[in-house]
């Protein structure tokens, strides 16, 4: 069964910093048409940087769309969409929490919500750290902290962690962890 819809026509209704949004015009596998809102992101990488002590590496920030304070692995968007991921996630861990690694291990990708954004997020987890000076961007604002594997695991099913990229690399990376595949 053909499931493939093809892209008749787009037209941007917002272009903006750091997302547009396109509404398209899309054939249908029963040749009709249907209208679909995209938008458009460069995509990002997040990094579950790991401790000797067996500890990651957590920021807590304000995101502006919930309202709260987050905690999550270091995270951020690559400048341009061929920007190479690693280099992204090795930028922004040392941006964002003063850590170099001498390890990274690809977690794969994950589409945080393929209905309407195309965003890509990358994930590493990373290991062999050492720590020097953060480097925040001049609207970033955040605090740096190390809670243990077992604990991040536990908060998020408890539902304390509830950012998706943050959830999938930390259970990828107990999995891992518990493979001895690290």
């Amino acid at each position: 069964m053909n499931l493939n819809e093809k892209q008749l026509k787009a037209e941007y209704m917002y272009e903006g910093k750091i997302i547009n949004l396109r509404r398209d015009e899309a054939l249908l596998p029963n040749n009709e048409k249907a209208l679909r809102e995209v938008v458009e992101h460069p995509g990002g990488v997040c990094v579950a940087a790991l401790t000797d002590d067996n500890e990651v590496l957590f920021v807590r920030q304000y995101r502006y769309p919930y309202s709260e304070i987050l905690p999550e692995i270091p995270a951020g968007k690559r400048d341009r969409q061929n920007e190479d991921p690693l280099e992204c996630g090795k930028r922004e861990l040392k941006e964002e929490t003063g850590a170099t690694a001498e390890k990274f291990i690809f977690l794969g990708k994950m589409y945080p919500s393929p209905g309407f954004l195309n965003e890509v997020i990358y994930m590493y987890a990373a290991t062999g750290l050492s720590f020097g000076n953060q480097n925040l961007d001049e609207d970033e604002f955040l605090t740096v902290e190390k809670i243990p594997l077992e604990k991040a695991v536990v908060m998020i099913l408890s539902g304390e962690i509830t950012d998706g990229k943050t959830q999938t690399a930390i259970l990828k990376l107990k999995l891992l962890k518990d493979k001895n595949l690290l």
